[in-house]
């Protein structure tokens, strides 16, 4: 028996296959890379600014962001339609991608 036979090859379950160590990582990091895109199909990002293409009623807050209004400094919450946004007077302000546009 050797030292570290167990070491050389690990089960993926998302494959059914034994693989590489190596390989596992990668595989695993292209799953966690989810693309978000707004209403027009316009791939967003960390830090982006957007801007709401219709009125929304954010419950829990009695308040209406209107259409036009802009979000600063979107963050992305690894859900393909899901951006964390900061706005006056809400806080944990979470919008779906549908409803805004890149500026």
């Amino acid at each position: 028996m050797h030292s570290g036979d167990s070491d050389d090859y690990v089960y993926d379950e998302a494959s059914g296959e034994w693989v590489a160590p190596g390989d596992l990582t990668v595989a695993a990091s292209e799953d966690e890379a989810v693309e978000v895109r707004d209403s027009a199909g316009t791939l967003l990002a960390d830090g982006d600014q957007v801007t709401l293409i219709k009125d929304l009623k954010v419950k829990g807050a009695g308040q209406t962001l209107k259409r036009g209004t802009v979000i600063k400094s979107i963050r992305l919450t690894g859900d393909a339609q899901e951006i964390d946004c900061r706005f006056d007077g809400i806080k944990g302000l979470v919008l779906r991608a549908e409803f805004v546009r890149k500026r």
